[in-house]
């Protein structure tokens, strides 16, 4: 386990992350939220941190493992009981607390109670949708937690939290290169959800008469919607549903579309595909929802259309679309090494609160 003897005010801290289950850092296949935190995690090793990740035994890091659960729950079959996993880990997440200058939690909500009876400082960043009835109660008892969102737009709905900085998304430069946009297909990535809407990408696709490939998976609550409303869609010649894939598929399946296509309907939090397929210089096509407009920068990056007749514009307008200053883009603003100076930045800043205000 990592060594005693704190000491916040130092340059080189000493961090715990405290990642969620479901998936392991970095996941196998799909995953967002273990993704960010293994993408940060090893930035700060990098960096020099002594970082130690609370995460699934299958994690593969740079970092100290303790290990929350033997595998990742959601291809392990322990989804179906994820508190017991979590309460588990959070348990040694308190033994060892002393051990740190600053614990980092990304475990939505399940960890509240315990930041109460911790004396060393916390930060949690809030990776989901919070526009839900409960959760403004929920944030409404513990006011006086240091609170991260991953967009501006991702607050809306709870605008007395104790939000202390928004920091986007980043991804490693080199886990990306610039590609080619040669494959003439568009792309779409992530879920097959109503939220997501993959109908409206495939009629996009149709009526600008370009091939569209879905890389996607189908969660058990999304089975029906699938069955009814997309599996039919999957008959047209131009639609092919490839299913899950992983990191070092995606390089290629983003880096040869001309665009991808992100016709979200739901308050998008930040949409890690987005800038996945900017580092591959591939412009995003999507409606300017939710946290869209503060990561796409139209005309540069890719393009934010009112409807499908825009989005159908958008994708004749490909060919003069400058992939190389799409990619030098994504490295200016969503790198994993920006993301990681921004934490430190936030790290540094609750931790010389804590300080001033004393022990707890």
């Amino acid at each position: 386990m990592p060594p005693s003897a704190p000491n916040p005010h130092h340059l080189t801290m000493r961090i715990a992350q405290v990642a969620p289950l479901f998936e392991s850092c970095p996941p196998r296949l799909y995953g967002g939220t273990e993704r960010v935190v293994s993408y940060l995690t090893e930035q700060l090793v990098a960096d020099g941190h002594d970082v130690t990740l609370f995460a699934s035994r299958d994690s593969r890091t740079g970092a100290r493992l303790v290990p929350g659960a033997p595998q990742a729950l959601r291809l392990s079959g322990g989804h179906s009981s994820p508190g017991v996993w979590h309460t588990l880990m959070l348990e040694r997440v308190a033994r060892y607390a002393d051990q740190f200058d600053l614990i980092h939690f990304h475990t939505d909500y399940l960890h509240l109670p315990l930041t109460r009876r911790l004396r060393v400082p916390t930060i949690s960043t809030l990776h989901g949708r919070l526009d839900l009835t409960e959760v403004a109660a929920l944030y409404s008892e513990f006011a006086e937690v240091p609170v991260v969102s991953i967009s501006d737009s991702q607050r809306t709905p709870l605008p007395g939290a104790n939000w202390v900085a928004t920091v986007y998304h980043g991804i490693p430069v080199d886990h990306y290169a610039l590609g080619p946009g040669d494959g003439g297909y568009l792309a779409f990535l992530g879920r097959i959800s109503p939220e997501k809407r993959p109908d409206l990408a495939i009629r996009i696709a149709h009526e600008a008469g370009m091939e569209l490939r879905m890389a996607a998976k189908v969660d058990a609550a999304d089975r029906a919607y699938f069955e009814d409303e997309i599996r039919p869609l999957l008959d047209a010649p131009n639609v092919s549903l490839i299913g899950e894939i992983g990191e070092k598929e995606k390089g290629e399946f983003l880096g040869r579309a001309a665009a991808m296509l992100f016709p979200i309907d739901w308050p998008e939090p930040f949409g890690l595909v987005m800038i996945e397929a900017m580092a591959c210089g591939t412009p995003v096509i999507a409606f300017p929802r939710a946290s869209v407009p503060e990561v796409v920068d139209h005309g540069l990056t890719g393009y934010l259309v009112g409807g499908i007749g825009e989005a159908i514009q958008a994708v004749r307008h490909l060919r003069s679309f400058d992939r190389a200053r799409c990619r030098a883009t994504f490295e200016a603003r969503f790198s994993a090494q920006r993301m990681a100076q921004d934490y430190l930045g936030v790290y540094h800043a609750v931790a010389a609160a804590a300080a001033s205000r004393g022990p707890l």
